[in-house]
């Protein structure tokens, strides 16, 4: 295991995919042995050591560079149960050095021209631009400030090149009026439900569109999950384009894990032209939670932080992230997820607001059974003065079964279900379904009026046909609901 990063092994290192000069492979072969027994190095050629409290983010299964997973925790990774959550790790030291500041800035993703080749002679260069007698002087000084903005000097410029240039700031939408009817209700000051639709496993699209068309008159916008539990379906962008061509308002879910740069710029673009303005932005379940073969572990290009950063700045800045002006940039309500139960309240605040720093407009969270561990996790944000840059829509889905539960207890990262709720389920037998939408009724319930809360997200779990008694019960029927006269005339409605 390496000296200064608390993971399982040291991990074999990437090379580069061209020919280096002599004296640079001389040079990236010296920096691999000082950082690997140190730190495990990986000479992935873009270097954060210093903003992650000298623990390689790299060590992630996932190749996350700006933050935990929605599963993190404080035991292990639930990729490879052999090593610790890397990041938990790195949260977990950051706040005992007082260095949790360095996290919030949005680090870039791998250039992989870089990847492999050394760093140390980036360092050595952008010292002689500023120039290494001022930065001798700078680091000698006893003005603490002066020796920070030396150091940034030097190593900012390393770690955030042209094409990236993040930074740990709040940065206000470009815009004025609404971009999509979601937006609209929300910053109207409704508090809205949004549900999710499972889309189909084959080609068919009867039931979507008959799911689609019953929930639509009451929420605000549908959600169409991108492969959740990384399982192949029908895609979110496909589904998302049959919505706007059935009048329903969706929420292109975007996971991205199953995303390179290139294709998260095509793929909006697209999007904003045929009319789906609500993006989310998501990691995405690792495969280790789908069918086999286990596909790729090391799985992101870009992590969902990233996504936000290059996404907003497409819709504010209208350029490519290589560049190029775009004359028409696209119209963009950008989500987030939040976990609200995953690792410690206050490492998930830090999460989040690097999120509404990179541009999340509004997030829609994990599961909740525990409204008042909901409340600390509010109270953390609330700490981070967040709570008026986004909208929270919370997450809840009625349990069917003390199986169901079980499973999403124990398998499902950064949820938690009490044991209370496990047992009144487990009382009721063959009436657990009905107990379960008491349960999520009575969640609703505690949940609305909290500090910074507008709205609730259900998920079903291909149960849509509650979601209309659900919000009908909670008392959620938006203020321009219109009564279906029937059944039927909600599934063929169009």
């Amino acid at each position: 295991m390496p000296g200064f990063t608390p993971g399982r092994r040291w991990q074999p290192p990437f090379y580069p995919f061209k020919r280096e000069p002599f004296r640079h492979r001389m040079l990236a072969r010296v920096e691999r042995w000082v950082k690997g027994p140190l730190w495990g190095c990986r000479m992935c050629g873009n270097c954060l050591l210093q903003e992650t409290a000298f623990i390689c983010p790299m060590e992630c299964p996932k190749g996350a560079r700006n933050g935990p997973c929605g599963g993190s925790t404080s035991g292990h990774c639930y990729v490879d149960e052999t090593r610790p959550c890397i990041w938990y790790k790195i949260y977990e030291r950051s706040f005992a050095f007082g260095r949790e500041h360095k996290l919030l800035e949005v680090l870039p993703p791998l250039d992989w021209d870089k990847v492999g080749t050394e760093t140390w002679g980036d360092v050595v260069l952008q010292a002689r631009k500023v120039g290494t007698r001022n930065v001798v002087k700078g680091m000698l000084t006893r003005d603490a400030a002066q020796r920070a903005r030396t150091w940034d000097s030097v190593f900012r410029p390393v770690r955030q090149p042209d094409w990236w240039q993040g930074d740990a700031e709040y940065h206000a939408p470009a815009y004025t009026e609404p971009l999509s009817e979601l937006e609209r209700r929300l910053r109207a000051g409704e508090f809205v439900v949004t549900a999710e639709v499972a889309p189909p496993i084959s080609t068919a699209t009867g039931k979507l569109i008959s799911n689609m068309n019953m929930v639509r008159p009451y929420v605000a916008a549908v959600n169409f999950t991108d492969n959740s539990s990384a399982t192949p379906r029908m895609s979110s962008f496909a589904c998302s384009t049959l919505a706007v061509q059935h009048n329903v308002e969706p929420v292109m879910q975007i996971a991205a894990r199953d995303r390179t740069r290139m294709g998260l710029q095509s793929e909006v673009i697209g999007a904003s032209a045929l009319g789906i303005h609500n993006i989310l932005c998501l990691s995405g379940d690792h495969s280790r939670l789908g069918p086999a073969p286990l596909g790729r572990s090391d799985i992101i290009d870009l992590d969902s932080v990233q996504m936000l950063w290059l996404l907003r700045r497409m819709r504010d800045e209208g350029h490519y992230l290589d560049g190029r002006k775009l004359k028409d940039p696209p119209k963009l309500f950008l989500g987030a997820a939040a976990s609200p139960f995953a690792s410690e309240p206050r490492f998930q605040a830090l999460r989040e607001h690097k999120k509404v720093n990179a541009g999340a407009q509004f997030f829609q969270t994990n599961l909740v059974y525990d409204p008042d561990g909901l409340e600390v996790w509010l109270n953390e944000l609330a700490k981070r003065n967040i709570l008026d840059k986004v909208f929270i829509l919370v997450g809840v889905t009625p349990l069917k079964s003390l199986k169901v539960a079980e499973y999403m207890h124990n398998e499902v990262p950064g949820v938690f279900i009490p044991e209370p709720l496990r047992k009144r389920l487990e009382a009721a037998g063959d009436g657990a379904a009905e107990e379960g939408v008491q349960i999520a009724l009575e969640l609703i319930e505690a949940i609305k009026g909290r500090q910074g809360v507008h709205g609730i997200h259900l998920m079903a779990v291909g149960w849509e046909e509650i979601v209309p008694r659900i919000v009908t019960e909670a008392g959620l029927l938006p203020p321009d609901f219109v009564q279906p006269e029937t059944v039927e005339a909600v599934k063929t409605l169009s």
